[in-house]
């Protein structure tokens, strides 16, 4: 007969049983964590290979999302239970902790059984030893309320210190926000919005659907753009979607896309960075109506393949947009929605927070001085140009406004406060379309048009 102690030695070396919805969060949490992957691309093809439930494909999405957005508050409680410095813990075993802190402090699940599914997915991926380690860290968690771990961060003097572990940013971050809001309340509102998932927003392109059409299938307008409905679920899953009538396309970018239409002139327009498609469609679209050709550039042979699908047939260039001269042509609207930090869509793109840095934000402000020399220089007189970037930051909206204004005496700022949606308030910035997640409920985007003299 088999002796209690030979039992329990037997029992303590079962095969682990992680589930299947932890198991799947903690593999693209790796990926992005340590592969520089991008969580809105491996999630969905993750999710669409899986067999899961749509019960567990929804936790799934939480806690792959949720923990990459928190991990900066929650490697702030663990780094205080752990024995050894936390930057040379074990990289699995810092993500796995952090998943398990997610649950614990940011899900309605019970401490025991987040402790003990998260302790089977590090005993499936790192081993009985690692799994010890995170045991050990999780049940550290437990011993205090998540209000008693950070209560004290009220007597926290230094408010960026203090909003950077509550909301989780870095402090860069932090400060980049309170040197545009110039108010500590505001500055933690823009914060925490960014910390709540966006719906999905869907777009109407002219001539092809209608803002009727997508509320027709259940969506519900937008407040500000008369082509867009914000939609509860699978875009994918839609006709309009899947027949290219009508696209996904976060309520900003949409009046990036209407305002600069509605200053533009001529005939012949060009997106000088059309990425993947999203505005390049839309202004394909509303140029169609009104006859203008519209030409699509784009630096990836990959992402120009993107928009090829959704331009209905506009010309698309692969190549480099401070190249654009190469091509011997001009045009007389130029806009250049330039790569930048992307700090004003931290809710939809959580890793992004935590991969760029200061020395980021100089090379990409170099960058877009050279793409608008570039467009400046293929703009016809009379001709329009339009900045935009998904970030609120100075250095890259209205540092980057000045230098244009000093440097290209022959253009001139148009303002833009008559184009404003009716409804939208303090959404300019010295002539600028300047939006605010926490204000408007869109991502921060900027956007700047000026017309070249002739």
């Amino acid at each position: 007969m088999e002796s209690a102690l030979t039992k329990a030695r037997r029992d303590s070396f079962k095969s682990p049983r992680p589930d299947a919805a932890r198991l799947l969060a903690f593999d693209v949490i790796t990926e992005v964590n340590r592969n520089n992957g991008y969580s809105n691309l491996l999630l969905p093809q993750a999710l669409t290979s899986s067999s899961l439930s749509e019960r567990d494909r929804n936790l799934v999405t939480e806690l792959v999302y949720g923990t990459i957005r928190m991990l900066g508050k929650h490697d702030w409680v663990l780094a205080q239970i752990s024995d050894r410095p936390w930057s040379e813990v074990d990289p699995g075993i810092i993500d796995v902790a952090r998943l398990g802190v997610h649950q614990l402090h940011e899900m309605r699940i019970p401490d025991h059984a987040a402790v003990a599914a998260t302790v089977e997915v590090a005993r499936a991926r790192l081993g009985e030893s690692k799994a010890s380690f995170v045991n050990a860290l999780l049940r550290g968690v437990t011993r205090k309320s998540m209000d008693e771990w950070f209560t004290p961060l009220s007597q926290m003097q230094d408010p960026v210190s203090r909003l950077a572990i509550v909301y989780s940013h870095p402090e860069w971050i932090v400060s980049a926000y309170y040197d545009l809001l110039k108010d500590w309340k505001q500055t933690e509102e823009a914060l925490k919005i960014n910390n709540i998932a966006a719906l999905p927003t869907l777009v109407s392109w002219p001539g092809y659907s209608t803002q009727s059409d997508l509320i027709n299938v259940g969506a519900t307008a937008t407040q500000f753009s008369t082509l867009g409905a914000r939609w509860k679920g699978h875009s994918g899953s839609l006709d309009l979607i899947r027949h290219r009538l009508a696209g996904v396309q976060d309520e900003g970018s949409q009046l990036v896309a209407t305002v600069f239409a509605s200053v533009a002139n001529g005939t012949k327009w060009l997106d000088l960075c059309a990425g993947p498609g999203g505005k390049a469609a839309l202004l394909c679209a509303i140029a169609a109506q009104r006859g203008i050709e519209v030409t699509a550039n784009e630096i990836s042979t990959p992402r120009a393949e993107l928009v090829k699908r959704v331009v209905h047939g506009a010309r698309v260039w692969v190549g480099d947009g401070r190249d654009i001269a190469e091509r011997g042509e001009s045009f007389d609207a130029i806009l250049i929605d330039v790569p930048c930090t992307g700090l004003g869509a931290l809710r939809r793109r959580p890793e992004v927070r935590w991969r760029r840095t200061l020395q980021n934000l100089r090379e990409l402000t170099k960058l877009q001085r050279e793409l608008i020399h570039a467009a400046i220089g293929v703009l016809n007189p009379g001709g329009v140009l339009g900045y935009a970037t998904c970030s609120p930051h100075l250095a890259e909206t209205t540092v980057q406004v000045t230098d244009i204004l000093k440097n290209y005496p022959e253009l001139e700022l148009i303002d833009l406060s008559s184009k404003m949606p009716s409804g939208l308030h303090n959404g300019i910035r010295d002539g600028a379309m300047s939006l605010w997640t926490h204000l408007h409920g869109t991502d921060a985007m900027f956007l700047a048009a000026f017309v070249k003299r002739s």
